[in-house]
């Protein structure tokens, strides 16, 4: 079996986990499927339904059979290290809130992680519009029944011009909020309730500047590579490189993310 990342190989096993997830999950969107509220009692809602617990568990039955020396982390099942070092990040439904509305906005997020933590390949897919977001190094393509195409973000190097979206401004602490209310009040549009596919649409050039926060490995993993592979910034919200967690900020261009961390940096983690 194969271990490591080759660009071309790696990315077909990403297809293969993309389909299969969607094969299992399709038969429960706006079917009324039931959740359960897996942050207990007293935490704030996150629910939970049988298609994403059977989404990854198909993820992961073909990468234990494909990639059986690398480690798994999947949002629904937890994380195993692989003796290959070589780690794929899993959230089969990013977004679940929008599933459970029957909205098309949430997404299957794939990536594979290097061993020292950085994300070389990363899958934003939403099978319902037909769209699959695919960042490597060799570039961010939007690929669709008919078609492939290389994506570029957009060009926009100035807040009052960007449309810029997060998906809950409600689940960030008081610090955080205010930072999003400058951005909110100095940006031209603002859209919510996007989820990973905010990322999806900044790699396409229809969003300028997406930031958010509480994030978990597997909602950052796959995010990175889509948005660099189209010429963005990806970042926390000191200004590092963004890492496999909690604060994110994804910009089109460097003028516009440093417009933006002026006001970000004061609530950073």
């Amino acid at each position: 079996m194969q271990t490591g990342f080759d660009e071309t190989s790696s990315l077909n096993l990403a297809r293969q986990l993309a389909d299969a997830a969607w094969s299992v999950i399709q038969p429960h969107f706006r079917a009324g499927v039931a959740a359960e509220n897996k942050g207990g009692k007293g935490a704030s809602y996150d629910p939970v339904t049988v298609a994403d617990k059977a989404a990854e568990e198909a993820i992961r039955d073909i990468l234990g059979r494909e990639r059986p020396d690398d480690g798994i982390d999947g949002e629904e099942f937890g994380a195993h290290e692989g003796p290959s070092g070589w780690t794929w990040y899993i959230d089969p439904i990013d977004g679940t809130r929008a599933f459970l509305a029957g909205l098309p906005v949430w997404t299957t997020l794939i990536a594979l992680v290097d061993p020292e933590g950085n994300p070389v390949l990363g899958m934003i897919d939403q099978p319902v519009l037909g769209e699959r977001y695919v960042g490597s190094p060799a570039g961010t393509f939007l690929e669709t029944k008919d078609s492939r195409t290389q994506l570029h973000a957009s060009d926009c190097d100035d807040l009052r011009n960007a449309i810029i979206a997060t998906t809950d401004p409600f689940i960030m602490t008081p610090a955080e909020q205010g930072a999003w209310t400058h951005l909110r009040h100095t940006a031209r549009v603002t859209r919510y309730g996007l989820d990973a596919y905010g990322y999806a649409r900044l790699a396409g050039g229809t969003i300028d500047l997406v930031c958010e926060t509480g994030l978990q490995a597997h909602d950052v993993a796959a995010l990175i590579p889509v948005v660099r592979g189209a010429g963005g910034v990806a970042r926390d919200w000191r200004g590092n490189e963004a890492k496999l967690g909690s604060q994110i900020a994804c910009a089109a261009s460097e003028p516009l993310f440093e417009q933006a961390l002026i006001s970000l940096r004061r609530s950073a983690l």
